[in-house]
Order: structure tokens, then C-alpha cells, then sequence
């Protein structure tokens, strides 16, 4: 099989699995706001937030590593994931001693009370994250897709029986979602027969060097990227202003808003967990340049025709993923929606370009560009916010992203000098944001204009799309 076909079924396999489990992931959104208020809804946000934090801190972003050198036919699988483990342990034993004072910090004081709970949940993922993530790199796709539908079927069973059954509120999203993860583990553990691939004397104090070389510098890396994707939040909800609604519940509402642009990082982490075995089996080969230019292009215009479609299907989206029936307040929210959703392409164009640095070696770099954007990110909070409260907040998300996807793509190129046209992507930026602005204003006859501007957006990017899909699924 060819690197683009096996690009191509990789990508079939983990669309078929992840797109089920997403079926899922939408109901239970659409619980979450039908049995939390929006300041419930900001607290389970920041739990769930906490979580994506921790887990690179404490357990040192080994799985990168576990990925990048389980893929590597040049490393010995049973010491790299004997290590992984090893030095998950590890760190997970240095977390007990540290997260039971989170709830002192003065933005986090809505977790006091989940902390136990916090701790069990991020030992759980930390398991769940590294047998699936082995399960991957062991190229058994099918099985790492089918954990994906079987984890979030568990997640929706628990979730109505503790949050909408017991009434457990926001705990109940913590046991929902530990219930789940540790059910993973288990399932991965003995399906894959994880147990051949463990053996204490496989352990390499050397070998775990390597690794953590690797995966050190994501940690730093990946607590930015999460911090600038809801530092917005934290601003919201704890900053005041007498001009504009700010406080909890607008940051519970501005999380609702983010669920809509979630749909678009949802096509994307199908590709990518596809992409980055491609991206690192292919780094030595002679087109490798050739490679990333034909991805690149269709992964482009998938971005933009996708987000065009999200803006002009926003409304009837967000009745679908936000519950109004219990807290009326959610109705607003798909305001604030339009500018999270050209966020997140640049978002997701941000990350393909990180498996560049990921493929080489190179993930210092990617360091670099995502502190730059976190530091924009605050200054733009600490301005905007005050002044156009939610809306601000969404402005300050896209122009950080932005920023992100503009220097890394000027950084990348130097390790992979594939091409690209400027023109075309600022001509599609420049299409969704006049959708964005539509939406946003709401003018006479908008819908008409939006549907125009989007068919615009869709001539311009269908046909190259239309090309390179293929060119990816032909023979070579």
C-alpha cells in the first residue's frame, strides 16, 4: 500500500470510529446544558480544562513519545511502552502531592470540593492515554476507532445515570468521565494484549532519556496551547466591567458557543491521528516535500468549505448541540459562535503544521510559536474583554490563532519547503470573515448573503480540493 492510500484508510478507519463516537459527544452536550446552569456549566469547563493540563505536567507528554518511537521500526515496542508506563507512573506520583492545593489559586476556586475526584479522573486518562496511544503507533487502527465508539457509549451510559438519573451535577461529569476512561484501560490493556508488551526488565533508564528529550518540550507547549484556548474563559468569568455582561454565566455561555467550532476540530483530529503516523513514516523519503503540498491542499480547502457550511448552518447547529428548554440563557450563545468557528481552522492548520516539527525532531519550535500567541492571547483578553465582553473574547481567540498559524508556517517551511499560496488563503480568510461579520450584525437579507459568500468559498476551494482527494486515493 502506497503512503497516500495507506494516508487514505488510515483516515477512513479513524473517521468511522471517531464520527461514532461524536454522535455521542453531541447528546451529551446537549445534557450538559439541559442540567448545568451557565456558571455550572463554566465549572465543569474548568474541570475539564484542569484535566488537560495536568496530564502533560504530570505525566511529561510521554505519549507523544510513545507515539513518535512506537511508529519507529528502529525502537524495540515492548521498551518503549514499558518505559512510557514507567515514567507515567512516575509522574502521576508527584501530582498527588501537588493538585490537592489548585482550589488555593484564586481563579480555580470553583473546583474546591472536586479535587479527590480530579486526581482519580487524571490518573484514569493517563492510563487511558497511553494504552490507546501505543494501540495506535502498534498499527492497530481498527482497534484504537472501536475503543473511541465503546469509550464514549460508556461516557453517555454513566452520564445519564449520575448526572441525569442521580442528579449529581457537575461530580457526576467527574465519575461519568473517570468510569469511563478507566473501562478504556482495561479494554485496551486486554484486547491488545498490552500485558506482552510490558516486562520490567525492559525498562531503559537511557532509553527513557531519549523519550523524555522528545516529549519534554510539548509540555510546555501543550499548556499553552490549552491556557490560550481557555484563558478566554478565565477572563470572562473573573473579570468586571459596567459597559458589557461578563462574569460566570457569561463564560458558561461562551463555552456553549464553543461546541459549534468543536465540530470542525473534530474532522480535523480524524485526519491528524492519521496524518502524524504518515507525517513520521514519510519523514526520510525522497517526495516528502511533494507529499506535504498535495495534503496541504486538500486539508486546506476542507477548512474553509467546512467552516463556511458551519457558519451558514449555525442557528439550527446550535438549537441541536445547546439545550434552551432549562437555562433560556444558552439561546444567545450562537452569537459568539461565528469567530470561534475561523478560529478553529486556523486552529486546526496550526496543528498540521506542528507535525512538522513532531516528524523532525523540531518541537522546540513549536514551543516558541505557541508562547508568542499566548502572550497576544492575554493582552488581547485583558483589552478586548472589558470593552466587548463575549465578542471581545472571540476576537482575541482568532487573532491568536491567526498569529500561530502565520509563524508557524513561515517557521515550518524550513524543515519541510512545501508550497503554498497566500493569496488563496488570505482571499479565504478574507470570504469568512465578511460571514462572520454577517452573522454577527445580522443586517437585512444576511442569510442570502451568507449562503452567496459560502458558495464563493466553495467554487474557490472544490475543485483543487476535488484534485488532490485524487490524487491521494490513486495508485502511484
Amino acid at each position: 500500500m502506497n503512503k497516500y492510500k495507506k494516508l487514505a484508510f488510515n483516515t477512513v478507519i479513524f473517521a468511522i470510529g471517531s464520527f461514532s463516537s461524536k454522535i455521542f459527544s453531541l447528546l451529551l452536550n446537549n445534557l450538559y446544558t439541559k442540567h448545568f446552569s451557565p456558571s455550572g456549566f463554566y465549572t465543569k469547563t474548568l474541570l475539564d480544562t484542569l484535566l488537560l493540563f495536568l496530564l502533560p505536567i504530570f505525566t511529561f507528554s510521554i505519549t507523544e513519545a510513545v507515539v513518535r518511537y512506537g511508529l519507529d521500526n528502529n525502537y524495540d515496542k515492548k521498551q518503549v511502552f514499558t518505559t512510557g508506563a514507567a515514567v507515567t507512573v512516575f509522574g502521576l506520583s508527584g501530582m498527588l502531592l501537588a493538585a490537592p492545593f489548585l482550589h488555593l489559586l484564586p481563579f480555580l476556586k470553583q473546583i474546591s470540593g472536586y479535587t479527590l475526584l480530579l486526581i482519580i479522573y487524571v490518573c484514569a486518562s493517563a492510563a487511558r492515554a497511553l494504552c490507546s496511544q501505543f494501540v495506535r503507533a502498534n498499527g492497530q487502527v481498527k482497534l484504537f476507532s472501536l475503543d473511541g465508539i465503546l469509550t464514549t457509549m460508556t461516557l453517555f451510559i454513566f452520564s445519564l445515570v449520575f448526572i441525569s438519573g442521580m442528579e449529581l451535577g457537575v461530580k457526576g461529569f467527574m465519575i461519568s468521565g473517570i468510569l469511563s476512561d478507566t473501562c478504556s484501560a482495561i479494554f485496551l490493556f486486554f484486547a491488545a494484549k498490552l500485558k506482552t508488551y510490558f516486562s520490567l526488565n525492559s525498562f531503559s533508564k537511557d532509553f527513557a532519556a531519549v523519550m523524555l528529550r522528545f516529549s519534554l518540550p510539548l509540555v510546555p507547549t501543550t499548556i499553552m496551547w490549552t491556557f490560550t484556548g481557555f484563558s478566554d474563559q478565565i477572563f470572562i468569568g473573573n473579570m468586571h466591567s459596567d459597559k458589557v455582561f461578563i462574569g460566570e454565566d457569561a463564560a458558561g455561555i461562551y463555552s456553549a458557543a464553543t461546541k459549534v467550532p468543536n465540530l470542525m476540530s473534530m474532522v480535523a483530529t480524524v485526519f491528524f491521528q492519521a496524518w502524524n503516523m504518515s507525517a513520521i513514516m514519510e519523514n526520510d523519503s525522497r517526495d516528502r516535500n511533494r507529499f506535504y503540498e498535495k495534503v496541504y491542499s486538500s486539508f486546506e480547502a476542507l477548512m474553509f468549505i467546512g467552516a463556511a457550511g458551519l457558519i451558514v448552518l449555525l442557528k439550527p447547529l446550535s438549537a441541536i448541540l445547546i439545550n434552551y428548554s432549562t437555562y433560556p440563557e444558552y439561546s444567545t450563545a450562537y452569537r459568539y459562535t461565528p469567530l470561534l468557528i475561523a478560529a478553529s481552522v486556523f486552529t486546526c492548520m496550526s496543528l498540521f503544521l506542528n507535525g512538522i516539527y513532531t516528524a523532525t525532531n523540531h518541537t522546540k519550535n513549536a514551543f516558541v510559536s505557541i508562547a508568542a500567541v499566548c502572550g497576544i492571547n492575554i493582552v488581547l483578553n485583558y483589552c478586548l474583554i472589558p470593552e466587548w465582553g463575549i465578542q471581545g473574547a472571540a476576537l482575541a481567540t482568532f487573532l491568536s490563532y491567526l498569529l500561530c498559524y502565520c509563524i508557524r508556517m513561515i517557521d515550518a517551511r524550513y524543515y519541510v519547503p512545501f508550497d503554498f499560496s497566500p493569496l488563496k488563503n488570505a482571499v479565504n480568510t478574507a470570504l469568512l470573515l465578511a460571514m462572520c461579520w454577517l452573522m454577527i450584525k445580522q443586517p437585512a437579507c444576511y442569510m442570502l448573503f451568507i449562503i452567496i459568500t459560502a458558495c464563493g468559498v466553495t467554487v474557490l476551494n472544490f475543485r483543487p480540493m476535488l484534485i488532490t482527494f485524487n490524487k491521494l486515493l490513486k495508485r502511484g
